[in-house]
């Protein structure tokens, strides 16, 4: 890596490694109910960004719009989302969420939450979790 010290560089490896992990692992930790974890992944997309059409959505997961299409039904079939033509061009839907699945993403990120809080309250000392936070803190800047 030109003009890039070997600490940073295996800072950043490490750094993305271990991010990748975790995220793996809360995608793991969910309420259950027989969700695929892409379509746990369109639900909480949906939940994050509001509604969105099937394409945007395939974009985004980077899947081919036949899997999303097959993600939309099943999340139809669990009762989770909501289709309605797209005011701007009739000919596509805007998919949002419904009730049910506002509530299903908000618990599944709830117990994630207290996954990681609770995997960090009994690993960790108070030093520990101290250190941890400084750390967040420095690492925020990549995201400022």
């Amino acid at each position: 890596m030109g003009g890039i010290s070997e600490p940073a560089a295996a800072a950043a490896r490490d750094l993305r490694v271990m991010f990748s992990r975790l995220r793996r692992q809360l995608k793991e930790v969910s309420t259950g109910a027989g969700l695929t974890p892409s379509q746990t992944a369109v639900l909480t997309r949906l939940w994050k960004e509001g509604a969105s059409s099937a394409s945007a959505l395939a974009a985004a997961e980077r899947v081919r719009p036949q899997s999303m299409a097959t993600i939309l039904t099943a999340l139809d079939q669990h009762g989770l989302i909501r289709r309605a033509p797209d005011p701007d061009d009739g000919r596509r839907q805007v998919v949002s969420l419904s009730a049910a699945g506002r509530r299903r993403a908000e618990s599944d990120r709830q117990v994630r939450e207290e996954w990681l809080a609770r995997a960090i309250q009994e690993r960790y000392s108070e030093r520990e979790r101290r250190v941890i936070n400084d750390a967040l803190a420095l690492l925020q800047r990549l995201n400022d």
